[in-house]
């Protein structure tokens, strides 16, 4: 076949981003290849068991055949998510939520659905990675807004968002708690994002997947607390983080506006279903006592403090408590953080142990940032965390004598 004539992918396929999480993985198989045992701290995958009623609902799940369910997603599971939604105060009905194969699919629903290919999603820097890639796949344009290590990354003013409002612009995406930076956003924080998204006829996106990972005795607010904005506000879920059920791919798309949910519909229609036996597994989570919530965050808050005793003992690193979620992004003294994490990987070792941490330029949309932090995740039991944060501690002292 002459060069003429080769078959190639589309702008999409070749733009679509690798994930930064995901992409230094060869030299993570590498390193185990050889032996090495890897604390894993560059990815959100929780290490706290899966709670025992999921796989009692599998276990008691009688039917012969795995059928097709309705595409917004069972009753049964959507009666369970008006109940579980109600303890935060956030009334809903069927007809505002439909189920989703995690919420990766909620996101891109709601990418495809409110903007039109060009259109422009404004969101502040860092932010989860993936976000870049599902703004490809819906040919949406993000213009990010930079939130900073040295202002404990709050939220710029209204006038510096209005600033990066065009005609093209469509929408504002705030994940609440934030991934990677741990911030708890306030109930004024997420007021003036309403009366921008008013002011401006924007629609306003809410990730809110680590609603109950709250660190300090501030609520979480939902941008469904604030009605005179329902008609624009659309809530993106899953179970994956907050029942440590990563693999049971369930997330919910939730919207007051008819017209929202009429195309949503439709769209969940094209993909027929959500996992039938998934959805099964996740109705008893909505009776999980308050007792179950109250221990993962205390376990999670003992581990995010062993990251900042351990990263407190380093010189040369900055960073900010995070409030919320399970993450935090650290300032390296190091020119480039992924050159360090490929080089935990394959040069450095204590008693055949190494750490594996996530390079932060790839939560960022702006190409110049980043470059210097890292995303750690507090996954793993505080044992494992000590442990891994020795052997970042002394990587680092030795990377830096390297260099």
């Amino acid at each position: 076949m002459t060069k003429k004539n080769q078959i190639s992918v589309s702008l999409r396929g070749t733009n679509m981003p690798e994930s930064p999480i995901r992409k230094l993985k060869p030299f993570a198989d590498k390193a185990q290849a050889a032996g090495k045992k890897i604390y894993h701290l560059n990815i959100g995958q929780p290490d706290i068991e899966t709670p025992p009623q999921m796989f009692d609902a599998l276990k008691n799940y009688e039917n012969k055949i795995v059928a097709y369910g309705p595409s917004q997603g069972l009753p049964e599971y959507q009666d369970a998510l008006i109940k579980y939604y109600a303890k935060y105060n956030i009334s809903l009905k069927r007809d505002d939520i439909i189920v989703t194969t995690g919420g990766s699919e909620a996101i891109i629903m709601g990418l495809t659905i409110c903007l039109d290919p060009g259109d422009e999603i404004i969101v502040p820097e860092p932010f989860y990675a993936n976000y870049n890639g599902f703004a490809t796949a819906a040919s949406v344009i993000i213009k990010p807004i930079t939130t900073r290590l040295e202002d404990d990354w709050a939220l710029p003013s209204p006038a510096a968002f209005e600033k990066l409002i065009g005609p093209k612009t469509r929408a504002i995406m705030i994940c609440n708690p934030n991934n990677p930076t741990g911030k708890l956003y306030s109930k004024e924080d997420l007021s003036a994002l309403a009366q921008l998204a008013q002011k401006h006829n924007l629609f306003l996106f809410g990730d809110e997947v680590y609603r109950e990972f709250i660190y300090t005795q501030e609520k979480h607010t939902s941008l469904m607390h604030f009605p005179e904005i329902a008609d624009r506000v659309i809530i993106m879920d899953s179970i994956s983080k907050r029942y440590s059920a990563c693999g049971s791919r369930i997330g919910a798309f939730i919207s007051k506006n008819p017209q929202i949910m009429k195309a949503a519909l439709c769209f969940a229609q094209a993909r027929l279903c959500p996992p039938t036996i998934d959805q099964v597994m996740a109705i008893p989570t909505v009776d999980l006592d308050d007792k179950y919530f109250a221990s993962m965050v205390a376990e999670y808050k003992a581990r995010r403090d062993a990251v900042l005793a351990g990263l407190s003992s380093m010189e040369g690193v900055k960073y900010k408590t995070p409030l919320g979620a399970f993450y935090i992004i650290v300032k390296l003294p190091v020119d480039n953080a992924e050159k360090f994490v490929t080089w935990l990987l394959s040069d450095f070792e204590i008693d055949g142990e190494t750490v594996m941490l996530a390079p932060a330029n790839g939560f960022y949309n702006t190409k110049t940032l980043g470059h210097d932090e890292i995303r750690i995740a507090f996954v793993l039991n505080v044992a494992k965390t000590k442990k891994a944060m020795n052997i970042f501690a002394q990587g680092l002292k030795k990377y830096q004598s390297m260099h």
